[in-house]
């Protein structure tokens, strides 16, 4: 039985098996990534029900630029309609988007689709949906470093008081909570660059189910499995 009063507050998801779950039914990689949006509508409609107030999904990471050039020109156009489809539904359901990663290197029509989103969602507040697009863990880090040396030598602020809440003000996602759950499809086991920091304390849930095959009700087994855990943060 759920516990409404143990809801994570922040669920983070690897959305790993696209292309694998292509390959098993004889389909291109690209009906794979279609798949995986139908399953993106999944997770986001189940966070609804739940309460949950951050979802955080890993779409896109600074690794994938080495796949083939065209299998990536064509999944950066499928988030860019995705979102010029979906953002009617975002703003009738409240949600918030927001995209954490490197945006200077991706193309100007998805840029521009994203501050659309990101410009007509910034007032909803029933959830917010937090896209890694472009991201990776260890980037974000030492792009964080680099900004506060550059405040410590322009003297507008001393070494001594960085501490985690200044560093984390530095990073991509400043402002949202850290995970309280993450979550990776396909069955692999790592965090492939994704929330270094942030993913300190989280606990973790692996499944063996592909990305397009996560349904509602393993979302739900998630959360089940981690309410069934004693959270100590080193305690």
């Amino acid at each position: 039985m759920l516990d409404k009063d143990k809801i994570p507050r922040h669920i983070a998801i690897i959305m790993d098996g696209n292309g694998r779950w292509a390959k098993l039914k004889g389909l291109s990689k690209i009906e794979g990534h279609r798949a995986g949006a139908v399953a993106v509508e999944e997770a986001i409609k189940t966070c609804r029900q739940l309460g949950i107030k951050v979802l955080s999904l890993y779409i896109f990471s600074t690794e994938n630029w080495r796949r083939p050039k065209r299998e990536v020109d064509v999944l950066l156009r499928l988030i860019e309609q995705y979102l010029k489809r979906r953002l009617p539904r975002l703003k009738k359901n409240k949600i918030k988007l927001l995209v954490c990663g490197q945006m200077s290197n991706l193309p100007l029509f998805l840029k521009r689709q994203i501050q659309k989103a990101i410009n007509q969602t910034k007032d909803n507040s029933e959830l917010t949906l937090n896209l890694a697009l472009n991201y990776g863990g260890r980037e974000e880090i030492l792009q964080a470093v680099k900004e506060l040396a550059l405040e410590v030598k322009a003297d507008k602020l001393q070494a001594e008081e960085i501490n985690q809440k200044v560093f984390s003000s530095h990073l991509y996602t400043k402002g949202l909570p850290d995970p309280d759950l993450l979550i990776r499809t396909s069955g692999e086991q790592r965090l492939s660059n994704f929330f270094l920091w942030q993913a300190s304390y989280c606990e973790f849930y692996f499944t063996d189910k592909l990305w397009p095959d996560f349904k509602s009700e393993d979302l739900l087994e998630a959360v089940l499995n981690y309410q069934k855990r004693e959270r100590r943060f080193g305690r």
